[in-house]
């Protein structure tokens, strides 16, 4: 429990470490960025390995924070069913492109719009430290041209995207 806990921390202090060539979205309407959201591709971590229908649901609450339900099935649509409910706040307040999320108490890792079409039909979601990378769509796929210009974006920022793993999306 002691090693799980010092990774946490470890994962926490780096993520949470801002370069200064970072670059998220000028401004995010908070209202307009609420909703589902289909993972379509991510850069790989133990949690979501196996992840099937992955979607992330974003709600500004009372106190102007965001509820987060974060929900997929395990290796097919019919398998066990995950969820996960973190809390985020806004940390850049000027562009609110920047958050803080907590999973757990009282962890809070940065969460960085880095992309964001001007439908608020497609988004990415980083963190500083690259490791981690969720390309969203508000259907269960993305077109191919776009899918490739998100792609040069994350390059152009560092990111190995060869390293993506698509989500599967199988809605009937």
């Amino acid at each position: 429990m002691r090693i799980l806990l010092l990774i946490l921390l470890i994962t926490f202090l780096t993520s949470c470490k801002v370069d200064n060539r970072w670059q998220t979205v000028p401004f995010v309407n908070l209202e307009k960025f609420m909703g589902d959201w289909y993972v379509i591709s991510i850069l790989p971590n133990s949690i979501e390995k196996k992840a099937v229908n992955s979607i992330e649901s974003y709600k500004l609450n009372e106190k102007g924070n965001i509820d987060i339900t974060y929900s997929f099935f395990i290796d097919e649509p019919t398998g066990k069913k995950k969820v996960m409910h973190p809390k985020a706040e806004v940390y850049d307040l000027e562009t609110n492109s920047e958050w803080r999320v907590q999973f757990i108490w009282p962890l809070k890792f940065a969460y960085l719009i880095i992309w964001l079409d001007e439908d608020y039909e497609t988004t990415v979601i980083g963190v500083p430290n690259q490791k981690y990378v969720w390309i969203m769509s508000r259907k269960p796929e993305i077109a191919a041209a776009k899918y490739e210009m998100i792609l040069q974006h994350l390059r152009h920022l560092g990111y190995d995207v060869d390293k993506l793993m698509k989500i599967p999306q199988i809605w009937e």
